[in-house]
């Protein structure tokens, strides 16, 4: 595509949802841009050995065969910061990650690829707070605006009550015994509620009649009549399961599932815009003119991050959706105006992580058919806990290695062994476990269950992304990243990881470990918010036809649910916006 209309930076959760909209309901012709390789596209069989094609326009260039080779579900060949094929770099993997400079104890958890982080998240799909938009100084418009485009999203990811296995079970006995049920979506009261997520569920019988319950022996492959989630519970490594399943039809809703093979099949339909799709293109500059006194966006040029050329593509407008980090990276390079807020403000869910370990007795009690809680079976995260103006919890499952990581050896205490805990607090340690405590703990893998605490956090100038000016790479000197709590932010965890505590020992925990996480990096927000270096149409203030699409534009961490359809709701209206001013 040689002259769109929008050029939009990033293909993750965010940039394909606002192409999706901008070409099917308003005809505009869309070139998306992503740094990073695109997996389950024939253009590119071996996305991390050779470059490849150059774009994709065609729906049937998406193979869901091939994606099933790419994404294995052996934790490491996804994981690993450095060589995992889920990682943030270029898609040539002899090349070393992109560089972040964090000058703490902390940890950045990101991918770079077409469909972005999404490719690496459970696809927990609540709302935010409406306190967590309406009560904010600076949010431009209420919450109730951007209900329909929730409601729309919703309907778009397949966004439903996840089903519930025993580790469900185990939460909900003891959540219920302290707190009421919540039955609405729109969340202003503290209960606990089934999760709702971006994954389409089977029905009660495969696509050949065959019924599907307890009893089902037969495959879970898609060419043999099965669809929808198969329960594996590997959500978080780039699940691609129904496994031989055409792209669109896999299960979880990943946004190269949920609204990459939307964005093209409208080039299929004369009637609405086109949309063309290059990944490896690492957007290096953003193109301006002065205008009748105001700076404009005109463009963006870009480099093949195999080839290592440069190109200039010009465009109406130039939408930003690389995310928190790569965005105020890209402003700033571009030495576009700053007036103190670009890049500050940065938010990520303080989170914590709440370990139970049941006996067989107390589990057989709750789950009589099972008896224990197999923490690798049913959806990632089925069931929360929310608490709006503090933040809310949700319950955990995931495969051993990440489980022993996450559990016993991601700490900012110390040893456990040598950390002392304060026979008030309702947990019995705190801190890395190793050694033969780390066997002992792990031998109860399948009776233990993790809480993951989600801090409403609050937007703070101190923290944020710059630039470091010491060190750059090809694309110009990279983001330095920081985020420190305020010690409100720690009175929220410690009371979220109280709830939590209390919830386990309700449900009969023999054992409640709390791990007291450093930072992570993983549920960034409001680093270009609007109110402040963007207005009401998510549109910058200081550049005309330069607009934000991505999780940076949100006001701040949306109270404490995971973000995804949040952003995926604003980039939405953001669409409509951007063709109600320049289409």
């Amino acid at each position: 595509m040689n002259d769109p209309d929008v050029v939009i930076v990033g293909a993750g959760a965010d940039g394909p949802a606002t192409a999706w909209k901008l070409a099917h309901d308003h005809g505009v012709d869309v070139l998306l841009l992503e740094g990073g390789p695109w997996h389950g596209n024939e253009q590119w069989p071996e996305p991390h050995a050779d470059s490849g094609g150059t774009i994709s326009t065609d729906p049937e260039d998406l193979d869901g065969k091939l994606l099933d080779e790419q994404f294995t579900h052996r934790e490491a060949d996804a994981n690993d910061p450095t060589y995992g094929y889920l990682r943030v770099g270029p898609a040539d993997h002899s090349r070393a990650p992109w560089f972040r400079n964090l000058h703490q104890n902390a940890f950045i958890w990101q991918v770079g690829a077409v469909g972005g982080t999404s490719l690496h998240y459970f696809s927990n799909h609540p709302r935010g707070y409406p306190t967590a938009f309406n009560d904010q100084p600076h949010w431009p418009f209420d919450y109730e605006e951007l209900v329909p485009y929730y409601q729309l999203n919703e309907e778009l990811t397949s966004t439903q009550q996840a089903p519930m296995t025993a580790k469900e079970e185990v939460f909900i006995e003891g959540a219920d015994a302290l707190y009421p049920l919540i039955e609405s979506k729109n969340v202003t009261e503290t209960g606990w509620r089934p999760q709702a997520n971006a994954v389409e569920v089977p029905g009660r019988e495969t696509a050949t009649g065959e019924p599907l319950d307890a009893d089902y022996e037969g495959s879970f492959s898609y060419d043999d009549g099965f669809r929808g989630d198969t329960l594996v519970g590997d959500h978080f490594q780039g699940s691609s399961t129904p496994v031989d399943a055409p792209v669109r039809d896999k299960a979880r809703k990943s946004s190269n599932v949920g609204y990459v093979p939307r964005a093209l099949d409208t080039n299929k339909n004369d009637s609405q815009g086109n949309v063309a799709l290059r990944p490896n293109a690492y957007v290096t500059d953003i193109e301006t003119n002065e205008g009748a006194g105001t700076l404009e966006a005109t463009g963006v040029t870009f480099r093949d991050s195999w080839s290592g050329q440069s190109q200039t593509v010009s465009a109406d407008t130039v939408v930003l959706a690389g995310g928190c980090i790569e965005t105020p990276r890209l402003w700033l390079n571009a030495g576009l105006p700053d007036d103190g807020w670009v890049g500050k403000g940065l938010t990520t869910h303080w989170f914590d992580w709440v370990v139970g370990v049941y006996d067989d007795e107390t589990v057989a009690d709750i789950n009589p058919e099972v008896e224990h809680m197999d923490p690798y079976v049913g959806q990632n995260s089925a069931v929360r806990f929310d608490k709006p103006g503090v933040g809310g919890m949700e319950d955990i499952g995931m495969s051993p290695g990440l489980v022993s990581y996450a559990d016993y050896l991601f700490s900012q205490a110390g040893y456990s062994f040598d950390t002392e805990v304060d026979p008030s607090e309702p947990w019995d340690t705190r801190g890395y476990v190793v050694g033969e405590e780390l066997k002992r703990r792990m031998s109860n893998y399948k009776q233990t269950k993790a809480l993951l605490i989600l801090t409403d956090d609050l937007p703070r100038q101190s923290n944020g992304v710059s630039l470091d000016n010491t060190f750059s790479d090809e694309h110009g000197p990279v983001p330095k990243v920081k985020w420190e709590p305020h010690p409100d932010d720690d009175a929220k965890r410690d009371e979220l990881s109280r709830i939590a505590a209390n919830i386990h020992k309700e449900a009969g925990a023999d054992h409640v470990h709390r791990c007291d996480w450093p930072p992570l990096l993983l549920h960034m927000q409001s680093s270009m918010r609007m109110g402040e270096v963007l207005d009401e149409n998510a549109e910058a203030k200081n550049v005309n036809r330069l607009f934000v699409a991505d999780h940076s534009a949100m006001a701040n961490g949306v109270g404490g649910p995971n973000p995804t359809n949040s952003g995926q709701a604003l980039a939405l209206r953001t669409a409509d916006k951007i063709a109600e001013l320049y289409f």
